[in-house]
């Protein structure tokens, strides 16, 4: 059993679903020599620049933070090398590690990554689960090479997704899935067991980095696919069709029998407006107007009518 205080360790993490692995990694006890994190963005209305929460927690233990604009640059990798560090661990750190990183600890580089890979390797794959109507996720804990979500897999954990539950919702059981699977594997490690398994790229798919664009609504689609896409991309990019020219935000769904032409207001619910799809209805709770407040379906009503037979979209 190797002593988890003689390994000098490297955490890269940035936002808030990278904070419970880095906690994990306090609480084994290992030899934390720095953590690298994004620099502070401008953030909210006034713009003021924020410091990340993987930042946040490091400040808070009193461990060296450094964060570098490219980590590539060869100042960037000269220093990570003076910290000699045995292992590094990275959850959704923003930057891909070059060779020149990988290269330094003995133990590699161990990545937590949201998806039971090789599915849905990429910058979002909470997000693209639930798009694709996925009933089960979980976190891979793998081995980093200089592709992209390409190395030896370590360990896994399997999560179900809720017919109803949103990206959001799923990223906050998930980042708590990560600290847990994470120290799994240093367990592991630390007891010479690692067992790293190559991953099967044709199995693979892609999880694209989102834009605001991927949230325009096609109501040619399915009912059930569209209320996926409205779950897999709240709270952020969000989803969104037009009303009159301008963009209409949608908000918690369900799907419910029926037909009509894709695109057009049926006769509401006492909770919902009713939009036919492709195929079947799809019944919307909450909707937004620009400039205004998110809404109830049925206020929402009361100051916009939406007429019978009225299209949606482009």
């Amino acid at each position: 059993m190797i002593d988890p205080a003689t390994i000098r360790t490297v955490f890269m993490g940035t936002p808030e679903f990278a904070v419970p692995t880095l906690d994990v990694l306090l609480q084994a006890g290992l030899n934390l020599v720095g953590v690298y994190t994004q620099p502070d963005r401008p953030k909210g209305r006034g713009q003021a620049l924020a410091a990340p929460p993987v930042k946040e927690m490091a400040l808070r233990h009193g461990l060296p933070v450094f964060q570098p604009q490219k980590l590539r640059a060869p100042e960037v990798v000269e220093e990570l090398r003076a910290l000699a560090p045995d292992l590094i661990v990275v959850v959704a750190f923003g930057q891909i590690l070059p060779k020149s990183v990988l290269e330094i600890p003995r133990y590699g580089c161990i990545n937590v990554h949201a998806s039971l890979l090789p599915k849905y390797r990429g910058a979002a794959p909470i997000n693209q689960a639930i798009i694709d109507g996925e009933t089960e996720t979980g976190i891979t804990t793998m081995l980093m090479d200089v592709g992209l979500d390409t190395g030896p897999m370590l360990l896994k954990r399997a999560l179900s997704i809720g017919p109803d539950e949103t990206a959001g919702e799923l990223h906050d059981r998930l980042c708590v899935l990560g600290g847990e699977t994470m120290a799994a594997t240093l367990q592991l490690l630390l007891r010479g067991e690692l067992q790293p398994e190559e991953q099967d790229g044709s199995q693979t798919c892609y999880a694209a980095m989102l834009k605001k664009e991927d949230g325009r609504i096609n109501w040619s689609q399915s009912a059930q696919q569209i209320h996926d896409h409205i779950r897999g991309l709240s709270p952020w990019p969000g989803t969104f069709t037009e009303l009159n020219g301008e963009p209409l935000k949608l908000f918690l769904t369900r799907v419910e029998a029926g037909e009509g032409e894709a695109g057009t207001i049926l006769a509401p619910a006492a909770d919902a407006v009713r939009i036919a799809c492709g195929s079947g209805v799809l019944a919307v709770r909450e909707l937004q107007l620009p400039g205004k407040k998110r809404l109830a379906a049925a206020d929402f009503l009361r100051g916009c009518p939406l007429p019978l037979g009225s299209r949606l979209g482009t």
